[in-house]
């Protein structure tokens, strides 16, 4: 069983993502951090993530990368969605995970484009969203709980820069499946949405 989970930033995909993958007893990915590692090494590289080249050469990153800590920051996360736009940078990471959703057994991969371009063959698909306000404001109160003081208005305009560029990027743009189950998270606390998406998910599996 090939499960998809896609949804723009803050919307609470990963969390969901891990609790169905732990639930369901399947292996999984976080597919963002391939691009947050590309964008960390353009970095690294002193490279420029808007320069097709610069970010292709991105994409030879060590291992090493996937554990450093700084993946999850704001300013990785800022990267990650510049160097995406690129269809080199998607093409060198696409096998890498098309490899990863069609092992034995099925595997659960969290994204901006699984449902529709790395597994359109996913038995089940979600597409997780919320306002952009609320994402806005699970981000900040995350940050400040982590000693990062960040003005609000300057997340909100983060996130909504992201979304733009997600969204209107001509290779793989951010956009539910035809068949995606859509679910708002939010009005949930992480609770009820983990059980909303399980609930979505038996209910899929139980029209196969």
């Amino acid at each position: 069983m090939i499960i998809a989970v896609d949804g723009p930033t803050a919307s609470g995909k990963g969390t969901l993502a891990k609790a169905l993958a732990a639930h369901f007893g399947l292996p999984f990915l976080d597919t963002g951090l391939l691009y947050r590692a590309v964008g960390r090494h353009v970095q690294l590289r002193k490279g420029n993530p808007d320069d097709p080249a610069d970010a292709l050469a991105g994409c030879d990153f060590p291992d090493s990368v996937l554990d450093d800590p700084v993946l999850r920051s704001e300013e990785v996360g800022g990267l990650a969605s510049r160097v995406s736009i690129h269809p080199n940078v998607r093409a060198a990471l696409n096998k890498r995970q098309v490899d990863f959703a069609n092992q034995p057994g099925g595997a659960l991969l969290d994204g901006r484009d699984i449902g529709t371009v790395i597994a359109p063959h996913a038995e089940v698909k979600l597409f997780i969203t919320a306002p952009a306000e609320i994402r806005a404001r699970r981000r900040h109160d995350e940050m400040q709980r982590q000693g990062i003081n960040v003005p609000f208005a300057d997340i909100l305009a983060d996130i909504r820069t992201r979304d733009e560029r997600d969204m209107g990027r001509l290779d793989a743009p951010l956009k539910p499946a035809e068949d995606a189950l859509l679910l708002d998270t939010g009005d949930l606390t992480i609770g009820e949405a983990v059980q909303a998406a399980i609930t979505l998910v038996e209910s899929k599996l139980r029209q196969k």
